[in-house]
């Protein structure tokens, strides 16, 4: 039984740092996605630190959304340090399948480093796993095959936990699976939520280190604020604003009662 709330409050507790090397566009955001769930964010990218600032972190958040060859090599370079300190890495797959570069650029992270989580949309994880996918620019536009199977499949070549994210949310370590239903269609009405939820993972991780268990806590609850933003949200504008605080006033009551894991 996976019990979401304890692992946020000891999040709030111990409030971790957490060392990204993001996303340009979504930046700002994954930043206070961090903060309002009670942990601490850094970002810092620059090679003649990234190893110091992983040294010091309590995770490593990866997410190649905005990527350059030059921003790779600083992601190997703070991935090798938190393999050393033995921290939590997530890999967010942002537009794996779209090019080359950025198909290339994750296997090279995957295949240089240690990554405990990997997070992708249904066609990012699926073109990781070698099935038939179809991306538009980050977007997934199809996958051919059962969901399941394919994030098991990568999960299972990669020793890593699989977090393959959409309306329902597929949580894998290969043997062990869990579904959550958690969310609202709203939150696809913004732009970052993806990337917010990838440095969720990321702080849940840091505190947890069943990352099965920490990754699928983690989407619970960013999923419930986002049902509780979009009851009184009249677009994404205000939805936004609202997400936030929700992130913020989660409480036992609502994270126990509003909680969709299945664990299979």
């Amino acid at each position: 039984m996976i019990d979401a709330y304890a692992i946020l409050r000891e999040l709030r507790e111990k409030k971790p740092l957490v060392h990204h090397l993001t996303n340009w566009v979504t930046i700002y955001d994954c930043a206070n996605i961090v903060r309002a769930f009670g942990a601490l964010p850094v970002m810092a990218h620059a090679a003649e630190e990234v190893e110091e600032m992983a040294g010091i972190s309590n995770a490593l958040v990866l997410n190649i959304g905005t990527l350059t060859p030059e921003l790779v090599n600083s992601m190997l370079k703070a991935g090798k340090a938190a393999n050393r300190k033995k921290i939590p890495v997530v890999l967010d797959a942002v537009g794996v399948g779209a090019t080359k570069l950025r198909t290339d650029s994750a296997l090279r992270i995957i295949q240089g480093i240690r990554v405990d989580v990997i997070k992708g949309n249904s066609a990012e994880i699926g073109v990781l796993a070698g099935a038939e996918a179809e991306v538009k620019g980050v977007e997934a536009m199809g996958l051919k095959g059962d969901p399941v199977e394919i994030a098991k499949s990568l999960a299972g070549k990669t020793k890593s936990v699989v977090a393959m994210t959409g309306k329902r949310d597929i949580i894998t370590d290969g043997t062990n699976t869990v579904l959550c239903d958690n969310g609202d269609a709203m939150m696809g009405s913004i732009v970052g939520t993806g990337c917010m939820a990838a440095s969720v993972i990321g702080s849940f991780c840091a505190v947890e280190k069943d990352y099965l268990k920490a990754t699928s806590a983690a989407l619970a609850c960013f999923g419930i604020a986002g049902e509780l933003a979009a009851r009184d949200a009249k677009g994404p504008g205000t939805f936004k604003e609202s997400f936030y605080d929700e992130v913020y006033h989660l409480d036992e009551n609502k994270v126990k009662s509003m909680t969709k894991l299945i664990e299979k």
